[in-house]
């Protein structure tokens, strides 16, 4: 698992799932398991934010960049790239 996906999970997992991180695979849909909630994305925009010194615009808070740790990551990854 590469280094940014691994930063992700770990949040995911401290911030949501109080540390276990049971039935969590990186295709693991957040919104349709009830894993976060819309304050939840906030919580995990602001985080992308800061960890990675990137700007998430409004538009781009949609599920495809935002709903698993695999949409995270290729997100992540474009906008580092751009």
């Amino acid at each position: 698992m590469n280094e940014k996906k691994e930063t992700i999970k770990t949040f995911i997992i401290e911030n949501f799932l109080f540390g276990s991180e049971d039935g969590l695979k990186d295709e693991t849909s957040f919104l349709e398991e009830g894993i976060i909630d819309s304050t939840g994305i906030l919580e995990l925009v602001t985080f992308l934010e800061e960890e990675f010194l990137i700007t998430i615009e409004d538009e781009e808070l949609v599920p495809e960049n935002l709903d698993s740790i695999n949409n995270v990551t290729a997100f992540l990854e474009s906008k580092i790239a751009s």
